[in-house]
């Protein structure tokens, strides 16, 4: 479980192709301490410490290649490294798993001042668990949303999270990691139940909430 608040940045120093995934191998640009085993949000996707050599090392299965953008990283590519929360941490973003829902595409970058605020194009089944004010993780990175249409939704970004991470050198066309609230999910099966005869389901549907 991680908070999405990005610790460092990690340079691309190796991509070796294994079989149908990778050996993925990054450079900390900052220090950043971890053990042979650990989880690490790389970009957003937890992944396990293979290797630690100065270079840390990450065995990347074909599932994450093809439904997540490590699959396009490269040599000197810039991507956001967290380390595992643990219980006695402040929890200053919000609980995101590392598991990524699916990829987004950046459709538009418009600077306001001090700010930056991004379009992203986002899959339906994506959207749907996006609301207004509402966390998202965006390549691990935990951002609220300003707003949002039928196809796509927009943040704002300050000056530091652009500096901090590899979003403030993102543009129109490229694609991210995305990873939705997890507690939207958990909502929508507690509702998909539809049990009648459960309290909370009467409530809803006396309130015009729910179809019967």
């Amino acid at each position: 479980m991680f908070t999405g608040l990005v610790e460092t940045f990690g340079a691309v120093t190796d991509v070796r192709n294994t079989g149908n995934g990778c050996s993925l191998s990054v450079k900390p640009l900052s220090e950043f301490e971890v053990r042979l085993g650990d989880s690490v949000s790389v970009n957003g996707v937890c992944l396990t410490v293979t290797k630690h050599n100065g270079d840390i090392s990450f065995d990347v299965s074909p599932e994450t290649l093809r439904s997540t953008n490590l699959g396009k990283l490269k040599i000197s590519d810039k991507i956001n490294l967290e380390r595992a929360l643990r219980l006695n941490d402040r929890l200053g973003g919000h609980l995101v798993t590392g598991h990524v829902d699916g990829i987004g595409t950046i459709r538009n970058r418009q600077q306001a001042g001090e700010y930056t605020f991004y379009t992203f194009e986002a899959p339906a089944e994506i959207l749907k668990y996006i609301v207004k004010k509402g966390s998202v993780a965006i390549d691990g990175i935990s951002l609220t949303v300003v707003d949002l249409d039928h196809g796509s939704f927009r943040v704002a970004i300050i000056p530091h999270t652009a500096a901090a991470t590899n979003l403030g050198g993102k543009g129109i066309g490229d694609r991210v990691n995305l990873e939705a609230d997890i507690i939207g999910k958990y909502v929508e099966k507690f509702l998909g139940k539809k049990d009648p005869d459960s309290n909370l389901m009467g409530l809803l549907k006396e309130k015009g909430f729910i179809d019967e």
